[in-house]
């Protein structure tokens, strides 16, 4: 199916693959200059808690669409290099809350800053009269996926809203 502007869907999917293939490589750049121990998922796991808060780790499994036992291995790995604590909840002892250390949140800090200069940059070679096109289209790819894990700006309060 074409739309008015002659776009089909092959089109369109074809252009996403190509960007998300463009974002997962920056992404792999930033991690590389930032800590090269860690992989695309573990940082997606640092992210996701960075995002959601301390959190059970069945909110973190659902978040990141995987099952617990997932979830579990990711938490024990990255906590073993530092960068997350499982405590815990004072308020229901049989129940353990994740979150960042000091040290998980700089790195996740560190990766996202990279990333965000390298995108800047990308963004600036984009004609003005095309970004506006650019945010509304991506802003519904990211609502259509209805992924937890990724933060849209002006949307903390709804994402905090719809946890568990």
């Amino acid at each position: 199916m074409r739309t008015e502007d002659g776009t089909g869907t092959d089109d369109v999917v074809s252009m996403v693959m190509a960007a998300s293939r463009l974002v997962i490589g920056l992404s792999a750049r930033a991690l590389v200059e930032v800590d090269e121990t860690l992989s695309l998922a573990q940082l997606r796991t640092l992210v996701a808690l960075e995002g959601c808060g301390p959190v059970k780790l069945a909110v973190l499994a659902d978040v990141l669409g995987v099952n617990s036992s997932t979830a579990l291995r990711a938490v024990v790995r990255l906590e073993g290099a530092g960068l997350v604590d499982r405590r815990t909840n004072p308020d229901s002892r049989r129940e353990v809350v994740l979150s960042l250390t000091a040290q998980g949140e700089d790195v996740v800090e560190r990766v996202l800053a990279h990333r965000r200069r390298e995108v800047e940059a990308l963004v600036e070679g984009v004609p003005p009269q095309v970004r506006a096109g650019l945010v509304a289209g991506l802003r519904a790819l990211i609502e259509a996926a209805g992924d937890r894990s990724v933060k849209v700006p002006g949307a903390a309060e709804e994402f905090r809203a719809a946890l568990p």
